[in-house]
This record gives C-alpha cells, structure tokens and sequence, in this order.
C-alpha cells in the first residue's frame, strides 16, 4: 500500500511544479509560497481532523516535536529556493536537480538510519548523477552571449543545488521525527512550520505589498499548486512513515516523468536530445533504486 502512496506523491508533485510555474511568472517566489503553504495547511488539518488524530497532539514526544520543527525548517528553506530557482529558469532543468536529492538522501539514510547502500544503489548514484548533468547543461544559443541573463542562469542552478540539499534533509529529519506520530498530524504541523517560516521571509524581505498585488489568475495557479503539494505530502508522508525511506523518496522523485511531459504540453519547453538521455539515465537509475539486492 505505500508504494501505491508513494506513486500518487510522484503523480500530485510533478504536477506542482507546473502549477507553480504558470503562478509565478509576475509574483514574487517568497509571497506564492507563503500563498501555497497556507493552502496545504488548511488541506492538512481537514484530513487530520477526518482521520481523527488532532487528540494525539498533546502526546507527541520533545524528540519527535524538534525532528517535526527541524524537518519543517528544511522543508521551508527547499520551497524558498526551489520556488525562486522556477521564477529564474526553465522547469525542466531546474526540476532535476532538485531531484537529485535522491542521492543525498540515500547517502542520509545509510548514515543517520542505518539503511544499507548495495553496489546497484551505487551504480544508481551514477546514473542520476549523470543524467542531472546532461539534463541542466547549457544551451549554446543566442541567448546564452552575455548580458544580464548570464547572472540569472548562475542564479538559478545555486537556489536549485540549496532546494536539493534541503529536500534530502527534510526526508531524513522527517522520517525521525513521525515515528510513532500520525502522519497526518505531522504533517500539519510540519506545514505550519513552513508556513510561519514563509510569511517571516515575506516580512524580513519587504514583499508585504506583492501579497496583495498578485494578478487573480495567478493566485488561481498558486492555490492549485497548494492543493497539488498537500495532495503529494499527505500520500509522501504516509509512505515514507509506514516504508523504507530508501524506496519510498525514489518512487517520488519519478515526478519528473510528469514534470517534464507537462512543461513541453503547457509551458512548450523542449527537451533537447542530451536532454532526453539525461531524462532515460535519471529514470533508469531511479528505478533501479527500487530492486532488491
């Protein structure tokens, strides 16, 4: 059953990262997380008072409410750059390294949680290394000379790397930190974390204004893409507490199978053929990850 969880998480998050994009072409990255994360938290705490488990809050233990505020913190500090990295470049090069995170994680998970690496994890690691690489190298066009947009392609590839470091810590302080918690519930508040986290961003930056002043049809795309991410989180989360957090974060980032067929149908990015190897070797290598040695 938490393998069928954890496609569904792959399903709703590629569709969130296009749902993101067509949200933030003239809003700023900071305000539309702030926007989404209110959306998730009100789609969490709907499933956690359904589910019943609001109760359960006065008995969550002091280890597992700073593994949940950590894990909140690191999931915050991901959305921030990997928002801002979609507002500066195209989705289908920000999208794989921001999956990339599959490989820390794994690394994470042997270290922190004793989950064993085999030599096929490790053929995997090079696989989607190298398919990250094919996919975000450069295209040689005009639009590559010089100017100003050489700053922003820079840009892009940190706040991508930052969401991808993030991401990894996140899976692991989570995976920690709902053991014996419902998932939920912990995941509520794991979004409320991000959420104060997002609006003291807002504030700290002076983008109180852009909250106001975000055109309608992009708030339509940004609450969708809430409801899409609270969707992805809920069957992640539920995933990853009852499985390995070794299979369950590969499954997930299969995403980018949906990412990058909805951004050539809506967004008209194309994928060029260096690209479309990179794609097979990350996919291949994510799906290696899920076989038994």
């Amino acid at each position: 059953m938490w393998v069928l969880l954890a496609l569904g998480s792959a399903v709703f998050a590629g569709i969130t990262s296009i749902l993101a994009k067509c949200g933030i072409k003239n809003t700023d990255s900071a305000a539309a997380t702030a926007i989404r994360t209110a959306v998730v938290l009100l789609m969490s705490f709907v499933m956690v008072l359904i589910a019943g488990s609001l109760g359960q809050i006065a008995d969550i233990s002091a280890k597992s409410w700073i593994f949940l505020v950590l894990s909140g913190l690191a999931t915050g500090a991901s959305w921030l750059c990997y928002f801002r990295a979609l507002q500066l470049g195209d989705v289908n090069k920000v999208v794989p390294v921001d999956k990339s995170s599959t490989v820390l994680t794994l690394l994470l998970a042997f270290i922190v949680l004793g989950e064993p690496i085999s030599w096929l994890k490790g053929i995997c690691v090079v696989l989607i290394g190298t398919g990250t690489y094919l996919m975000t190298e450069k295209k040689k066009d005009k639009g590559d000379e010089g100017g100003p947009k050489k700053g922003k392609k820079g840009a892009w590839l940190l706040y991508a790397v930052l969401s991808a470091v993030f991401a990894a810590l996140t899976s692991i302080l989570a995976k920690i930190g709902i053991d014996q918690v419902e998932s939920n519930l912990a995941t509520m508040i794991r979004t409320a974390v991000v959420l104060v986290m997002s609006f003291v961003c807002v504030f700290a930056t002076g983008k109180w204004g852009a909250l106001r002043g975000i055109p309608r049809r992009e708030l339509l795309f940004i609450c969708l893409s809430g409801l899409a991410t609270g969707a992805s989180w809920l069957c992640y989360y539920k995933a990853l507490r009852d499985g390995l957090a070794s299979v369950v974060v590969p499954i997930d980032k299969l995403s980018i199978l949906v990412t990058v067929a909805f951004s050539s149908i809506v967004l008209k990015e194309r994928l060029s053929v260096k690209a479309i190897c990179g794609l097979v070797l990350i996919t291949a290598g994510t799906l290696l990850m899920l076989v038994p040695v």
